[in-house]
């Protein structure tokens, strides 16, 4: 049920040492205006819905589908929102969720944590965040993955996201240290929209005059408030306990950026305690280069170990969630590290999984629809 793809040794490492453990689950929410652009992302039908998308995914993730949510989850494209694998694996193994608001136009109508953060202007306006609200969500990150890790140091700590636009922030951060990611990140959609999102982090890219070494001020630039609160988190929390960053592009993009500011700033981390989960989907991505990417961050010795749940949906009887298999949707919410959390937690295979998931749809596709 869990695939290796990089980093193999420091893979099985980590996973044998939290075999049999719980988790906790964290999701920090995000919010840039690049997600507002036509057809930069899926994740929301219309520009419209994809301001909601952040608000609807916390109330699922913490409520489930029983609850009468005041921010729906929005129609897609095609498929079903990622949050009800989330969802399905929390129920399971019954672990905390904390959610946290990095900086979103509305609070989401769940018990949270506001980091005093802000949205992101788009990124092609060189300038999306404040680099004072950057030092503060840096800070907010590193002291609560630091906290964290002191209640469960024999444990792991899940840090998922959810942000629209976010694979193109993920580029454009990528980009900005000096990785070549065009071309290799993934997309919601079933092809990946290189182009448009290129053009896009060019578009910021020259609005920054001068060359950028500090890399929070390089998010400030061009980056999301999830990016430096995650990458704080991680920092912190590796000191004390086991991190699975729970993505695909996106949490690479953190992976990179975590590694550039301690560097920089000269704090201290344990990469060995830290692995990327993600699904199969965007794994194996043939219109992105996930693996390629994960590589590449390996500059300095240091690399992620890239693991991925081996979920299939080809058996699904909803056509919503055979949509993964297609290339829709394909990861988000922690949706891939947290089927990775119910294997290692639980041994759970894939029909039990499947089973999981379906009737989590079941009860969501009857409360919303019906």
């Amino acid at each position: 049920m869990i695939r290796i793809y990089t980093e193999i040794a420091q893979a099985e490492a980590w996973m044998a040492k939290y075999r049999g453990c719980l988790p906790v689950f964290v999701c920090v929410l995000g919010f840039t205006q690049t997600g507002l652009i036509p057809g930069i992302s899926a994740a929301g039908r219309t520009p419209e819905d994809r301001k909601y998308t952040a608000c609807a995914d916390a109330e699922f993730l913490y409520y489930g589908a029983t609850h009468q949510p005041q921010y729906p989850l929005p129609p897609l494209t095609a498929g079903a929102s990622p949050v009800v694998i989330s969802r399905a694996v929390v129920e399971a193994l019954n672990i905390p969720v904390y959610i946290f608001n990095a900086g979103l136009p509305q609070p989401p109508a769940v018990p949270m944590i506001d980091l005093g953060g802000a949205p992101a202007q788009c990124l092609s306006s060189g300038a999306a965040m404040e680099l004072g609200t950057v030092h503060h969500l840096f800070k907010q990150g590193l002291a609560w993955g630091c906290r964290l890790a002191a209640q469960i140091p024999d444990r792991y700590v899940i840090l998922s996201e959810c942000v629209v636009g976010g694979t193109t922030t993920a580029l454009a951060v990528l980009t900005g240290l000096g990785i070549e990611a065009m071309g290799k990140v993934n997309s919601s959609h079933p092809v990946c929209n290189h182009e448009q999102k290129w053009a896009v982090v060019q578009a910021g890219l020259e609005k920054v005059r001068e060359e950028i070494l500090d890399p929070l001020e390089l998010v400030a630039a061009l980056g999301d408030p999830m990016q430096v609160v995650v990458a704080g988190m991680a920092i912190g929390a590796s000191r004390g306990c086991g991190v699975m960053l729970a993505g695909g592009t996106q949490m690479l993009a953190v992976y990179a950026l975590m590694k550039a500011i301690a560097q920089f700033h000269n704090l201290f981390w344990e990469p060995e305690k830290v692995v990327v989960g993600t699904t199969r989907w965007v794994a194996e991505d043939p219109t992105g280069a996930t693996v390629e990417l994960a590589r590449s961050l390996n500059a300095d010795g240091v690399s992620p170990s890239l693991i991925a749940t081996e979920l299939s949906f080809a058996d699904s009887r909803y056509p919503q969630l055979q949509a993964y298999e297609e290339g829709f949707v394909k990861e988000g919410v922690g949706a891939g590290a947290a089927a990775i959390a119910v294997h290692l937690g639980l041994n759970w295979q894939q029909q039990q999984l499947l089973q999981a998931i379906e009737a989590q749809f079941h009860r969501l596709h009857q409360f919303y629809y019906l």
